[in-house]
């Protein structure tokens, strides 16, 4: 076997793995596999793609405690006081990126509040799980338009936004309770 073979029963291996990804995908079909971008990728990087949209389409639908194993319960917000419930939120919070599980826009938020966000909206909330490398569910903690243009938008966003909208602005603040998630 010469050395220029080997490229070419990569080459051969990628489309063979690409023309199985399209048939499994064939029953979901949709504008995601017929993207005309994806016949531009690169060959590996479209496997990839497609892939991940074959991972999407086949994971389950659960709650998110329903991730863990056994299911992450965590105390009543009104149950614990501010130092425990403390612990309770670092220790949550720890849990959920185990499952690669990111939240974002806390920093607005007392600790109380973000746990409250976790026990009544995070954790019964319905989301697909895929195991997938480097993929992670991102949880922005902003329900609305307003606190993120106060705390989080850069000011060419709110400008730009203020543009579009013409709308006044709310005053731009410094959210009063900086944490550290985990990345």
């Amino acid at each position: 076997m010469s050395e220029t073979s080997q490229p070419m029963i990569d080459e051969v291996d990628l489309i063979l793995t690409n023309a199985r990804l399209r048939d499994e995908l064939e029953p979901y079909r949709d504008d995601s596999i017929d993207d005309p971008t994806t016949r531009s990728m690169p060959l590996q990087k479209e496997n990839e793609y497609l892939a991940s949209i074959l991972a999407w389409e086949r994971a389950p639908a659960l709650a998110i405690a329903q991730w863990f194993d056994p299911p992450l319960q965590i105390p009543a917000p009104e149950s614990l006081d501010d130092a425990a419930l403390s612990v309770e939120l670092q220790r949550t919070i720890q849990q959920l990126h185990s499952q690669n599980i990111k939240l974002t826009y806390t920093d607005h938020l007392s600790d109380r509040q973000l746990y409250r966000v976790i026990y009544q909206d995070i954790l019964p909330a319905c989301e697909k799980k895929v195991d997938a490398p480097g993929k992670c569910l991102e949880w922005r903690c902003v329900d609305d338009n307003d606190t993120y243009l106060t705390y989080y938008a850069s000011p060419v966003e709110r400008r730009r936004h203020q543009e579009e909208h013409q709308a006044e602005l709310p005053k731009a603040k410094r959210p009063n309770f900086r944490r550290r998630l985990p990345d």
